[in-house]
């Protein structure tokens, strides 16, 4: 068959070769709460819809400190953040469960410190997308991407990524808020293992997940009415199972911690409050 046959019987057919029908993108449901759309709302941003506030507001009666949890992760991203492209000089970050443009997005962050830092953003949610533009400012210098998946594709988020990063050299490699989407800890760590094959010695995991290690009581009825509400389910990990994904990993100094309690700005006078989202930080030798 001539290729001008194949095009015409085919039409997905380029210099004689089938061409992937393109995946299908996932739409967005106004009905249910999303992650992203309810992160944002909590940090004050308008890109949400009734949904996401109402159940929001109903968890912030079953758990007050909820907000303060949610400004305390992003302050948290900021001062890791701040770290890699500073004292460690990492100059390239993939950032999976980016969330709704904000304040203080990775990016913003990193190009501060050294201009030429390369991002790659990676999101399931189409709304963010929507909103990519915010995401893919840059720097003249450096540079940003966007790669809609699902953090259960490694394998098309790195193929992805290759486009703008280079896995030869050392990438911070941004978990935060993501892995309580994955309730089975095996697959989490699965995961978590395969994103981490695929990057060189010198490069960082940063983590931030939900536990139940403060107002426990409380996280743990605000989690069931999130999973009873029809939106992605959640789950809580204590600090030890934490420590876990950072097996065969230098973690950094103060270790799996509070948020608010991760490297604090010296500027903060006393001790941090904890919140019940813990971090931690590690270096793959």
């Amino acid at each position: 068959m001539s290729l001008e046959a194949a095009r015409k019987q085919n039409p997905l057919v380029t210099d004689g070769l089938p061409v992937p029908a393109p995946r299908k993108e996932p739409q967005i449901d106004t009905t249910v709460a999303h992650s992203a759309r309810f992160w944002n709302y909590l940090l004050g941003g308008r890109d949400n819809y009734a949904v996401d506030r109402a159940a929001a507001d109903q968890i912030l009666l079953l758990i007050p400190s909820l907000r303060d949890t949610v400004r305390a992760e992003r302050r948290f991203l900021i001062r890791a953040v701040q770290y890699l492209a500073g004292e460690a000089r990492i100059r390239q970050f993939l950032d999976i469960g980016t969330g709704l443009p904000t304040a203080g997005n990775t990016h913003e962050v990193a190009q501060v410190v050294a201009p030429e830092s390369r991002i790659v953003y990676v999101d399931n949610d189409p709304l963010i997308m929507a909103h990519a533009r915010a995401l893919l400012t840059s720097t003249p210098v450096g540079a940003t991407d966007y790669v809609q998946a699902d953090i259960r594709e490694p394998d098309i988020i790195l193929g992805e990524a290759a486009r703008t990063l280079d896995f030869v050299q050392p990438v911070g490699l941004m978990l935060l808020g993501i892995l309580n989407f994955i309730p089975d800890t095996d697959q989490a760590h699965a995961i978590v293992d395969q994103l981490l094959a695929a990057l060189c010695p010198g490069s960082y995991l940063v983590i931030s997940h939900p536990t139940a290690e403060i107002d426990g009581a409380a996280m743990r009825e605000a989690m069931r009415f999130w999973n009873d509400s029809g939106a992605a389910p959640i789950v809580a990990r204590s600090r030890q199972q934490l420590i876990h994904f950072f097996g065969g990993l230098e973690l950094l100094a103060p270790g799996v911690v509070s948020c608010s309690r991760w490297r604090p700005d010296p500027s903060e006078i006393g001790v941090p409050a904890e919140v019940f989202h813990f971090s931690g930080v590690g270096r793959k030798p």
